[in-house]
């Protein structure tokens, strides 16, 4: 039997504007902004739909920020669709992670945003402590890249299709690794415009104290099994969700394996919600045969009615 997954994209989807319409439109997607305002105590809603643009994809801002908005594209989606198809598994990638998990109602919409808020924070803090970034290498097997994170003591962080792996580490180490790519005839070096070296030992300073973070929050038992991002395996239980929070801070995000693990498993389809297109394409160059839907919009909504 054919079944369906839910995907919630991370941070570098957002845009200046996004979700403006569907909360003019749709009173579950004005009552997730309302609600992560209230909680936020300042007006997330307006930097999402105004901007400054500077200001959206500061990290502490931007986490919740497109949380909020993948929320709100998928209350829209389910208040406009009463026959909008179920999950059978869901998947975030990176802070997406999060996403799922107020999806599967494992944790509270108001929780969710504050956690990442002050998941943003502590990154911002760490990349302050220990200067990094990111960067896309289009074009190499992971085995050629996995040989230039050695030698020049960079972290893989998203294996994110068979033709794009992210790395992460100190400005020069990345500096090095670019080198090394081009040298092994990389098609396109993509720096990411992040403020920390994500998903990297660079980030073990905050893992404790995010831990102390975590053990503050309200947790359940997942609804529907949410793809792990660090294992590619379903997450289940509460323990595994906090161990998976934390591990995913420091370790490489398992997109594409994830997204195995989910067509193995008879997963034919797959419907993104939020910001951007960045999962769908993913999910195409991992598996061409899936059917996938973008939902960011009032226009996508407008379309998946139609279908």
């Amino acid at each position: 039997m054919a079944k369906i997954a839910y995907v919630f994209p991370g941070q570098g989807s957002q845009q200046v504007g996004m979700g403006l319409d569907l909360y003019n439109i749709y009173s579950s997607a004005k009552e997730a902004f309302d609600e992560a305002d209230a909680t936020l105590g300042f007006s997330l809603s307006r930097l999402c739909f105004e901007g400054p643009g500077e200001k959206l994809i500061r990290t502490d801002n931007v986490q919740p920020a497109v949380l909020v908005t993948s929320i709100a594209c998928l209350k829209a989606a389910q208040q406009a669709n009463n026959d909008l198809p179920s999950p059978y598994f869901t998947a975030g990638h990176s802070l997406g992670e999060y996403t799922a998990l107020v999806a599967t109602n494992a944790l509270s919409l108001g929780d969710a945003v504050s956690l990442v808020r002050e998941r943003g924070k502590l990154m911002y803090k760490a990349g302050q402590k220990n200067p990094g970034g990111m960067l896309a290498i289009i074009g190499l097997d992971i085995e050629a890249i996995r040989n230039i994170c050695l030698h020049s003591k960079c972290n893989i962080s998203n294996i994110n299709c068979p033709t794009q792996t992210i790395i992460s580490g100190p400005d020069d180490a990345l500096a090095e690794a670019g080198d090394l790519a081009r040298m092994k005839g990389a098609h396109r070096l993509i720096p990411l415009r992040v403020s920390c070296a994500c998903h990297s030992s660079l980030m073990e300073p905050i893992v404790d104290e995010f831990s102390t973070v975590i053990s503050s929050f309200v947790f359940h038992p997942p609804s529907i099994p949410i793809i792990a991002n660090v294992t590619a395996q379903p997450l289940t239980d509460i323990d595994s969700i906090k161990q998976e929070l934390l591990k995913q801070l420091r370790h490489c995000i398992q997109w594409q394996p994830s997204i195995e693990y989910m067509t193995h498993n008879e997963v034919t389809s797959f419907y993104e919600f939020g910001p951007g297109k960045v999962l769908t394409g993913l999910i195409k160059r991992i598996n061409s045969t899936t059917q996938t839907f973008n939902i960011s919009g009032i226009e996508d909504i407008t379309q998946l009615k139609t279908q």
